[in-house]
């Protein structure tokens, strides 16, 4: 699975706005509508659904939040890349900055899993992340995104 087939460039925004974590799982859900047509109120839902079973902010600034959504065919991602960290309750106690959200069909058991580790390896390495951090623009954070997988299967 390539993060080219979960993500669009339209599915990629800088936010300088977000002071909390429920405010960026506003924000995740309203990207996913308008990248996806995903209901918003729904995708924010079972975002914090999800959040209650335990945080998504893996460490290092990273965040992946991730829901399940019925009527969803496949599974899609929006990024999101936050100017001012915020608290998102992380395991390592660090605010984040850099979110990837997740969506999946309610019974995409597998292939949920896939996207998610296939997400979780590409944000975990630190010069993936120190690219991000240094852009603001979308394509360039899109062809970062999409790119290094590639690189890296070469």
């Amino acid at each position: 699975m390539e993060l080219s087939d979960l993500l669009k460039p339209e599915a990629i925004r800088v936010n300088t706005g977000c002071t909390s974590k429920k405010r960026l799982m506003h924000d995740v859900a309203d990207l996913a509508q308008a990248a996806y047509g995903i209901d918003a109120g729904h995708a924010f839902e079972s975002l914090l659904e999800r959040e209650s079973l335990g945080p998504t902010g893996v460490g290092h600034g990273v965040a992946l939040p991730h829901a399940r959504i019925a009527g969803l065919e496949t599974c899609v991602g929006v990024f999101m890349l936050l100017e001012k960290p915020i608290d998102f309750e992380s395991v390592d106690r660090q605010p984040v900055d850099i979110v990837f959200g997740l969506f999946a069909p309610e019974d995409a058991g597998v292939e949920h899993l896939k996207a998610l580790a296939r997400v979780s390896r590409l944000l975990r390495d630190p010069s993936v992340c120190t690219k991000l951090r240094a852009n603001q623009s979308v394509v360039t954070l899109y062809t970062i995104l999409t790119e290094e997988e590639a690189m890296k299967a070469a």
